[in-house]
């Protein structure tokens, strides 16, 4: 049995916002995030038949000050509540024909991720400010703030089925319930397929949406009951020594019509050079009326700092072009550059969020247990709110700063 501990404190700014007030102009805002996650988890020795593992976990969070600068948090949000509460088993060599720990079996409340952009986790952290329907202020959205910091990201309950294990031919099958209400507390099943190899792999998944709770339904949620999804994709180096590839297509079938969202990235590092640089690009393109499900960054590679989190969507109607920088002058210290180009695809729609925006961040790890972020980043929007934008007092460049520290034990 192992103890967890977590923690992370961020302090953020930002010269402009996304409130969609006029009367907030120019907007800046200075806000804080923080949480802290404590908990239990461990696994048997090895049994007769297979290994019984589990967890739980409480995390607590919050947001001070003005609350973030794109309506999600008021800055008066506190939450404890459990995070994680589940229980597996895996076969060992039980079953030979599957390999290795080829059947795992889990339930209850944790993470689940699908590789690829649909299923990344459950980690959308509304407050107070957020309210997307209209006339609806009584805070039935608000999920304990740190939205930026977002650790909560566990579903509320699942049940999942794991074959093959990780290499060759392998598959899950999926169910999860979110507990969300700014996720509508959408219930989805899903099922994956994949095949890999010391190159990398391919694989399939397919997502049916099964249910919505009404009362927390906006925009087009109603639609994720009796949804369908497919998607066709890939990761490894294709035998390239240090390149890195990933690519994912879908199409989503729904009551409205279909959708389709897609996105291709290469990376390569020159392992052999000093400070070891690492150069990536990545290619994205969503249709108007797509769903972003439970998608979060790519592989863990946000879209943007401001745009995808606080400047309006960038999941829906968006063709995005983006690079990354990556060197390593020692191996604690990682400096990153990212740029970005927004594009969206239909003018049809109320609000144009076409934009460019620049991030220049490093993740310094000073001990074995704590971690410096420190972020600015620059955004540059094509509209405003007064002719069709969302952000405050004019197109500008808005100026963002963050800086976290994140504590593990």
């Amino acid at each position: 049995m192992n103890a967890e501990l977590g923690a992370g404190f961020g302090w953020f700014g930002s010269t402009r916002n996304y409130l969609g007030d006029p009367q907030k102009a120019p907007g800046s805002m200075r806000w804080q995030e923080g949480y802290a996650k404590y908990g239990l988890n461990g696994s048997t020795d090895k049994l007769i038949a297979g290994s019984v593992y589990g967890g739980f976990s409480l995390l607590s969070s919050g947001t001070w000050g003005d609350g973030d600068t794109g309506a999600i948090t008021a800055g008066n949000e506190r939450r404890t509540a459990v995070e994680d509460a589940f229980l597996g088993w895996r076969s060992g060599d039980l079953v030979p024909a599957l390999g290795q720990d080829g059947v795992d079996f889990s339930f209850g409340r944790q993470l689940v991720t699908v590789d690829g952009f649909l299923i990344t986790d459950d980690g959308f952290n509304p407050g107070n400010a957020f309210s997307p329907i209209e006339g609806v202020r009584d805070g039935r959205f608000n999920r304990g703030g740190a939205f930026y910091l977002g650790q909560r990201l566990a579903f509320g309950n699942t049940a999942v089925l794991k074959l093959g294990g990780k290499d060759g031919l392998h598959g899950s099958l999926i169910w999860l319930k979110s507990d969300n209400p700014g996720q509508s507390k959408t219930e989805v099943a899903a099922a994956t397929v994949d095949y890999t190899t010391p190159l990398g792999s391919i694989g399939s998944t397919y997502v049916r949406g099964l249910d919505v709770e009404e009362r927390y339904a906006f925009g087009d949620r109603l639609e994720r009951k009796g949804m369908n999804i497919y998607s066709l994709r890939g990761q490894g180096n294709a035998g390239i020594e240090s390149a890195d590839f990933a690519f994912e297509v879908a199409r989503q079938e729904k009551r409205s019509g279909s959708q389709r969202a897609m996105f291709f990235d290469a990376g390569y590092t020159f392992a052999d050079v000093k400070w070891q640089p690492t150069v990536s690009y990545r290619y994205s393109r969503y249709s108007e009326g797509w769903d972003f499900l439970f998608q979060g960054g790519f592989r863990k590679r946000y879209q943007g700092e401001i745009a995808t989190n606080y400047a309006g969507s960038v999941t829906s109607n968006m063709r995005i072009n983006d690079v990354l920088l990556s060197v390593r002058p020692t191996d604690t210290l990682t400096l990153n550059a990212m740029a970005f180009d927004y594009h969206q695809l239909s003018r049809k729609q109320e609000r144009d969020f076409s934009a460019r925006e620049v991030d220049l961040f490093l993740d310094w790890m000073v001990t074995d247990n704590i971690t410096l972020s420190p972020l600015i980043g620059f955004y540059k929007p094509e509209k405003w709110l007064g002719n069709g934008g969302l952000q405050s007092g004019s197109a500008s460049t808005n100026t963002y700063m963050q800086f976290i520290v994140w504590v593990t034990f």
